[in-house]
């Protein structure tokens, strides 16, 4: 539209773009789209590394784009988009979408080296590792529970996240089960290990060393299975250490191209002072090398006032600067210091902000007083109180009570004398100051209005009424000076509202490594130790408000994600205990992520959240694929618990490691991505990561040790009770006959 604008207007008008947000957003889903594609390379090889196939590594390859065209059809029905979260959505879910395939394929390759012919192969294997992917699949869909009940604003843009990666899930299962068998038994075939070349021999005996250091430290574990329960029990309690400790964020910052800066004057600037003030900082923000362009206005729009200027700072791409945003706030911060008679505040414009308040920085908290003498005595303390707290930068407040009042009374008994009326010295006044319409001139494309006032060097301060004359009655002029008594008093240049009541809103800003979470600590402890007054109301708004509802909500949200688990674990193992053991894979993936987090100094962020809840649903996958191996073996082939936990932990551990691996990799370019709009996804890629990392050494361990004690705890109880449910019943004549001839024949044997 912009050359259609230009043309219907004078050619001395001149029109261009001041920012293009579009731009940094086609930046940031076509990263998030290579990111994609990296994650699919990336599974990919992991796959061919473990199985040195070409059918074995193209049968799961294919799960990939049919998953992810399918998850299209389901979010184009459902009226989402491909947007950065549901792209980033997407290449969480590469990492998952080939499990349910590998597993397969690996269960039906075991039985291929056995002498089966493909086609039986195929439907053994699959028949037998099926029920074990309709778990993992479901207790995985399961732990979204927090997303897709998570309230406010963040519910709503987590839960397209959650139905993109339910959907691929689902579409797996779905593959996994009918086109990934039908591809092994045309595909597969048993191979000769001497055909193979020296770099699969290679990394088959590595492989084979690598399982073979595993079985040798899993029999240690084994016989010292109260010190690794121990281990196990450790890792619960440093996870909950590490949650207490650990910076507690909302959405991490993010290098958008755009900075908002408000300049804000003394209370008693004209527009014409205040414009010089705007052009001098204007000035400073253009020689900053990583500044493309500056729009800026004055004056009152929405909650600003005419001592307020708003500024939009356009960065230059990020190809072309070497600095971050918040770089060149604290360059530019240092620069308009220097400036007299200004201050300005600056925050770098965010994709995701909660909350319209207009605010000089990024966090906002409110008082809020039906007693406006009340408010305006709390809120300088509590302003003074605020930047003295470390980590806390550029605090300010919206109160502007010190404005220049020209309070002006008639003197009714000197207008009187000269026959004036009250009414013609507010006229006068109004014509003179108030800039009155009086006509407006209509042309043929425009409309001008005429507006009355006196010359702009009359109205510069009180000494104008002395050059302001009344016209009486006959035909005399008379000073203002001589009519009016006037005084300079201090008032509200606005006053602000927050539910029909009176409020003040002191924002600010974090130094880097200062989290939400510890500004929030210390602000509630400054509320506690001034004792504020009861009819004083307090609270936090926007990003921050939207931080303590998410933090409140999070242990609930996951504690229910947990019990839904373990019911439907339940459910399908017909087991009170053994969803425990899957269970207890959690607390060591907890351990990572938190870890990982905190090595690189990420906040626990509503992102970071997210990964450790799919955290949750990948560790657990590994303890559904040992305890239901170990079930069937006990159940179908006679094994004892601790020969079953074992073969368990043999035969299952390529397949686990193989889709860790998988869904590790998958998070890789989350976590080093550089490129627009990265910072949002990079704390979930150092979850996974982390998480995966440190949970497959010890659920490998833990895991079965987990299994055999509550092997023994099930059995226990089920002996309890089958012994209650024989004492309820009551004994028949043969029952007691037998009972009789049991007890004098033991009798002996327990004198002896």
């Amino acid at each position: 539209m912009l050359p259609q604008l230009e043309a219907s207007i004078p050619p001395t008008i001149k029109v261009s773009i001041l920012s293009d947000r579009t731009q940094t957003i086609r930046a940031s889903v076509s990263d998030v789209q290579f990111t994609l594609l990296l994650s699919v390379a990336l599974v990919v090889m992991v796959i061919f590394l473990f199985l040195r196939n070409f059918w074995a590594t193209i049968i799961p390859a294919v799960t990939v784009p049919l998953s992810l065209v399918g998850t299209f059809a389901v979010l184009y029905e459902l009226g989402y988009g491909l947007d950065n979260l549901s792209l980033m959505a997407l290449t969480i879910a590469v990492g998952f979408v080939v499990d349910d395939a590998v597993v397969v394929i690996e269960n039906v390759h075991r039985y291929l080296e056995e002498g089966l012919s493909p086609m039986e192969a195929a439907v053994k294997g699959a028949g037998e590792i099926g029920f074990t992917i309709v778990s993992i699949t479901l207790s995985l869909i399961a732990v979204f529970i927090p997303l897709f009940l998570m309230g406010g604003y963040v519910g709503l843009l987590f839960r397209e996240f959650a139905v993109t990666v339910s959907v691929s899930l689902v579409l797996s299962l779905v593959i996994a089960l009918t086109l990934t068998p039908m591809m092994c038994s045309r595909l597969l075939r048993a191979e000769d290990p001497a055909r193979h070349g020296r770099l699969y021999r290679l990394f088959e005996a590595g492989f084979d060393g690598l399982l073979g250091g595993y079985e040798r430290s899993l029999k240690i574990a084994l016989r010292h299975r109260f010190m690794t329960l121990m281990v196990m029990l450790g890792t619960i309690g440093v996870t909950g250490y590490l949650y207490v400790i650990i910076p507690k964020g909302f959405f991490p910052q993010q290098d958008t191209g755009m900075i908002i800066a408000i300049a804000e004057a003394a209370q008693s600037i004209s527009f014409p002072a205040m414009e010089g003030r705007m052009e001098a900082v204007i000035g400073v923000i253009q020689k900053d090398p990583a500044v493309a362009s500056v729009g800026s206005q004055i004056g009152a729009t929405g909650t600003t006032t005419l001592n307020d200027g708003r500024l939009f700072i356009a960065l230059k791409p990020k190809t072309e600067r070497s600095a971050s945003a918040d770089q060149v706030i604290g360059r530019l911060r240092q620069q308009l210091g220097k400036l007299q008679g200004v201050t300005v505040y600056m925050q770098a414009a965010q994709d995701i902000t909660i909350g319209a308040r207009v605010s000089r920085t990024q966090y906002q908290y409110s008082l809020v007083d039906a007693d406006a003498g009340e408010l305006n005595h709390w809120a300088p303390l509590f302003l003074d109180k605020i930047k003295g707290v470390p980590g806390i930068t550029d605090v300010a407040s919206d109160q502007a009570n010190a404005g220049p009042l020209l309070d002006i009374a008639v003197n009714r008994d000197a207008a009187s004398r000269y026959g004036i009326l009250p009414q013609t010295i507010d006229n006068t006044l109004g014509d003179a100051f108030g800039q009155r319409i009086v006509s407006t001139m209509f042309t043929a494309l425009n409309q001008y209005h005429v507006v009355l006032e006196v010359q702009p060097q009359f109205q510069t301060g009180p000494q104008a009424l002395s050059q302001l004359y009344v016209n009486t009655p006959n035909g005399e002029q008379v000073p203002m000076r001589a009519l009016v008594d006037n005084v300079t008093k201090v008032a509200p240049i606005i006053v602000n509202h927050q539910g029909q009541f009176p409020s003040v809103t002191l924002s600010f800003n974090l130094q880097p490594g200062v989290s939400i979470g510890d500004a929030v600590a210390a602000i509630h402890q400054i509320e506690q130790h001034l004792g504020k007054p009861a009819s004083l109301a307090t609270s936090f708004q926007g990003n921050a408000n939207a931080f303590i509802s998410s933090l409140s909500s999070e242990p609930i949200l996951v504690a229910a994600a947990l019990v839904v688990i373990y019911i439907i674990l339940g459910v399908l193992y017909e087991s009170f205990v053994h969803p425990i053991t899957i269970l207890s894979t959690l607390p060591s993936a907890g351990i990572g992520a938190l870890f990982m987090l905190m090595i690189f100094h990420y906040d626990l962020s509503v992102i970071a959240l997210i990964g450790i809840i799919l955290l949750i649903g990948i560790v657990k996958k590994n303890g559904i694929m040992l305890v239901d191996f170990a079930l069937d073996a006990e159940r179908n082939r006679g094994m004892t618990p601790e020969e079953s936990i074992y073969r368990a932990c043999v035969l299952r551990f390529r397949p686990i490691l193989m889709t860790t691996m998988a869904a590790l990799l998958g998070g890789v370019p989350l976590m080093l991505g550089t490129g627009a709009g990265s910072e949002i996804r990079q704390p979930l890629g150092y979850s996974i990561v982390g998480g995966l990392l440190l949970s497959q050494v010890l659920t490998l361990y833990t895991t079965p040790v987990v299994y055999l004690y509550l092997d023994r705890l099930g059995g226990a109880i089920s002996s309890l009770q089958a012994r209650l449910k024989r004492t309820r019943e009551p004994p028949s004549a043969n029952t007691r006959q037998d009972d009789k001839a049991d007890r004098t024949f033991v009798q002996p044997l327990a004198g002896e």
